[in-house]
């Protein structure tokens, strides 16, 4: 049976050995107990090494068939164009890297490097049985990430979508105005809450403050927005949600939103659902990838 490795590289590096859609030796960098490490220091060339490190100790219980990588940012042929969250790694050939440093180490094993929200939409498919039909993800953290499957040669940075046309909504880490992100992001949201920490916010707006209240269902409509967009482009359906903002989300809020906004009949029909933030699903979904790739999926 081919075994793959699934790779997810953002706040951690996580990773894991994939034989058919069990997921197995999950290791972790920095590993509980040890001192945390911001990968957002690290040399390019250092991030690859320590996740070779990592998947070496794991191609030592038999032999590696692909590799899958799932990293921030806009990814095109194993290159990572844009990433705000790890912008050490703008324009580097991460395939390459990772190859090269697997060759060093006697592992020949293809890489195919993807967005890790395409990773999550990957494994959401595969675990769900939904491989042939279109599975959308918002992620919800301190950016807003956007998922979707099959993978497409298009950049997908959704989380920068239009939403608002305030020249004042400036509170996107990118620089650009009206942004989703600026608006549900935690950097965004701290910026505009000096005082408060984003769980502080939607906290107090339950206990009734008017400021806090009216900027949770602010939230919430840039979100539907958002959605909205996507549904008019690409059709209606099923959009999950997951990351650690996503406890914030009220889905009937979110609904009624959304219904305000596509009101055409052909489009109706979508649906929201969180799921529960696993890097498991990244994994799999990561190797899962490596091996469509291979076959010239």
């Amino acid at each position: 049976m081919a075994r793959r490795i699934g790779v997810l590289a953002t706040h951690y590096i996580w990773t894991g050995v994939v034989d058919d859609l069990t997921l197995s030796g999950v290791r972790m960098y920095p590993e509980p107990g040890q001192p945390r490490v911001d990968l957002k220091v690290l040399h390019a060339d250092e991030l690859c090494e320590r996740i070779c490190e990592r998947i070496a100790g794991l191609a030592a219980g038999g032999p590696i068939d692909s590799v899958g990588a799932g990293f921030p940012g806009i990814v095109r042929e194993g290159v990572i164009h844009e990433s705000p969250n790890l912008q050490q790694l703008k324009g580097a050939d991460i395939r390459n890297k990772l190859s090269c440093a697997l060759a060093a180490v006697g592992i020949q094993a293809p890489v195919t490097v993807l967005n890790h929200v395409n990773a999550l939409a990957a494994g959401l498919a595969a675990t769900r049985g939904g491989l042939e039909r279109l599975i959308r993800v918002w992620y919800l953290g301190d950016g807003i990430g956007f998922g979707r499957y099959p993978h497409s040669g298009a950049p997908w940075e959704a989380g920068h979508s239009v939403v608002s046309l305030d020249p004042k909504e400036r509170y996107c880490g990118c620089g650009g105005v009206g942004h989703l992100e600026g608006i549900m992001g935690n950097r965004a949201m701290r910026l505009r809450f000096l005082d408060m920490e984003p769980e502080e916010v939607f906290a107090e707006a339950k206990h009734g403050d008017t400021r806090a209240a009216d900027f949770v269902k602010r939230w919430h409509r840039a979100l539907a927005a958002a959605t909205a967009s996507m549904v008019h482009a690409e059709g209606p359906g099923r959009f999950y949600i997951a990351g650690p903002n996503a406890d914030f989300v009220n889905l009937d809020m979110l609904g009624r939103y959304l219904i305000d906004m596509v009101k055409m009949s052909s489009l109706q029909g979508t649906f929201f659902e969180i799921v529960p933030t696993s890097h498991d699903l990244s994994l799999i979904g990561a190797a899962i990838s490596s091996r469509e790739i291979m076959a010239g999926g």
